[in-house]
């Protein structure tokens, strides 16, 4: 997608609509986002079309509401005419806090590229910013790839890969040099905790074909909080030419282990029962659950998986779960998902059926047993052809329930609320977009 960056008059404009959004006779939600009596607030981001339909380099707006509200069909939220805007050039990554009542913002490209930020919720467009801001550029640059740890809001961690092909004294192709660099923040104090820098190869044999990491993203905390799981993309070139090789063998998924907090002594860890990348895109792509890291994985010619690693830090390979075989579907990809603490979880997927959008073939949802390996369409959210999923970043847990937004580019949609225990699907607040935008999630 090309750069767009916000230019002036949308600022403007849009400071312009915080002032003075919501008249007496607004249908949508007001300002203050609902009154809190119970509960958690619910934070909408929507993404704005820069140039093209879908691209979302138009910037970020957020708006935040009760959960009560976000359950309530007759309430209407609309993000782009009443947000706030998530300091961006292009699509802001966000998270927030488990309890919902902090956003944690890490502007994505530009001057202002790197820079982490953090708001109290309050309601509507009441974004309040807390502590001070601190630039994470110097150490992973100004479009990081980052993820907040699960543990208790305290830390987040960015990552970035080099890559630089070497030759032997004869000049022929010897192997990639894959060089990657992970930092750990204090999301509290704004503070760098930890940054370090390593050669991470893979094994003689596969460097020799021209494999190499290209891509790293989603650091995972594991369940003892001593080891930090970092997914893992691999890329091939024809040693005899050095030329990009698009038509090669996928290897069997990959991870890279450190050491942590002191981000020491990396490891590379295979898995034998699924091929393709564990590196995600936009949505977390790993969590913790009773003891052991679930990973899906994206681009295996076999559908994608949820792979699990054990608390010895290695791929469990009698762990066989495979969204193709547990939906009956073909050529399954998994765009973004999340669990509950109770081993259910929600998966938006796209598959061979999944019809040719806007922004590509995108797709559905499912309700998925960890424990059980079992996975089942959820049918009551409508399927379109223009619902983007692959930019989709945040899902919303409180409890055994599930929050997601679904609404074509440039169409309004809405919230919809998943009981993972029941399977029960509720549809929610009413979404309000604009022509050629899109919502990326919940938090």
């Amino acid at each position: 997608m090309k750069n767009q960056f916000l230019n002036l008059k949308f600022f403007a404009f849009s400071a312009l609509l915080l002032i003075f959004s919501c008249s007496d006779d607004d249908t949508n939600t007001s300002n203050d986002g609902g009154t809190l009596e119970e509960g958690r607030y619910i934070t909408v981001a929507a993404a704005k079309m820069g140039d093209v339909a879908g691209d979302g380099n138009g910037g970020t707006l957020i708006y935040s509401v009760s959960s009560a509200d976000a359950k309530d069909p007759t309430v209407s939220i609309d993000p782009f005419e009443n947000g706030f805007i998530a300091p961006s050039n292009r699509t802001a990554r966000l998270q927030s806090s488990e309890d919902g009542n902090t956003i944690f913002n890490i502007s994505y490209a530009g001057d202002t590229g790197g820079n982490y930020t953090k708001y109290t919720v309050g309601g509507g467009n009441s974004f309040t910013q807390t502590g001070s801001e601190i630039s994470i550029a110097p150490y992973v640059g100004t479009a990081p790839r980052w993820i907040k740890l699960f543990d208790g809001d305290q830390t987040g961690s960015a990552v970035y890969v080099n890559t630089e092909n070497e030759f032997d004294a004869e000049g022929n192709y010897t192997r990639t040099e894959a060089t990657i660099g992970v930092v750990t923040l204090d999301l509290q104090n704004s503070l760098i905790n930890e940054f370090q820098e390593h050669s991470v190869p893979l094994s003689p044999e596969e460097e020799a074909q021209g494999y190499y990491i290209s891509r790293i993203d989603m650091p995972t905390l594991n369940a003892a909080g001593n080891k930090l799981y970092i997914g893992a993309r691999l890329s091939k070139l024809d040693p005899a030419t050095t030329e990009s090789d698009s038509d090669f063998e996928i290897l069997g998924s990959k991870t890279i282990v450190l050491d942590y907090p002191s981000l020491l002594n990396p490891t590379v860890i295979t898995s034998t029962i699924s091929n393709g990348n564990t590196n995600g895109y936009r949505s977390i792509n790993s969590f913790e659950y009773n003891g052991s890291v679930y990973q899906a994985n994206q681009s295996d010619p076999e559908g994608s998986h949820i792979l699990k690693i054990d608390s010895n830090n290695q791929y469990d390979d009698t762990y066989d779960f495979n969204l193709d075989d547990a939906l009956g579907v073909q050529d399954s990809y998994i765009l973004a998902w999340r669990p509950t603490a109770f081993g259910k979880a929600v998966v938006a997927y796209r598959d061979a059926s999944s019809a040719e959008g806007v922004a590509g073939a995108q797709g559905f949802f499912a309700l998925v047993d960890l424990n059980a390996k079992t996975a089942q369409k959820i049918t009551d959210i409508p399927y379109d052809p223009d619902f983007y999923l692959f930019q989709y970043q945040g899902f919303v847990v409180d409890g055994t329930e599930i929050y997601v937004t679904q609404a074509p580019v440039g169409e309004n949609g809405n919230i919809y609320v998943i009981d993972t225990e029941t399977g029960i699907t509720t549809k929610g607040a009413t979404l309000i977009n604009t022509e050629g935008s899109h919502f990326i999630g919940m938090f």
